[in-house]
């Protein structure tokens, strides 16, 4: 099973946008750290989710569980559904890949449960941030 963190930072709401992943299990432990432009808070986490499930899904797995301190997209995942056309042009990605998985879940997490993913997403966006 493969175990995925995933957040999104956001300087403003729009503003500069980074997310961060890290992924571990079956003998593996990756960070990614990636700045994305700019999108408003639930946007990037979207983002996140979707980059998350496209690193993963190189890897193989049959069972994904991934983590999230988003409700908004933990609830989007489970209900299979976002009003937003925004973030349904995301989920409808996220939903395929996370279907072609034998099992996926996706769980909610409290912030102070997902450092090390949010810790990643504030890096890339403070690389972006002009410095002063």
């Amino acid at each position: 099973m493969l175990e995925v963190y995933i957040d999104g930072s956001t300087t403003g709401n729009p503003g500069p946008s980074g997310i961060g992943i890290f992924i571990k299990g079956e003998g593996h432990h990756l960070k990614i750290s990636e700045y994305i432009g700019s999108y408003t808070n639930h946007t990037t986490e979207f983002i996140a989710l979707q980059r998350g499930l496209e690193e993963v899904q190189k890897l193989s797995p049959t069972i994904v569980s991934v983590r999230t301190d988003s409700q908004i997209v933990c609830a989007a995942v489970e209900k299979r559904y976002a009003k937003n056309a925004e973030f349904a042009a995301i989920l409808e990605n996220i939903l395929t890949i996370s279907d072609s998985f034998d099992l996926f879940f996706i769980k909610w997490i409290p912030d102070d449960q997902n450092k090390a993913a949010h810790a990643l997403a504030r890096e890339a966006v403070l690389k972006k941030l002009p410095k002063g």
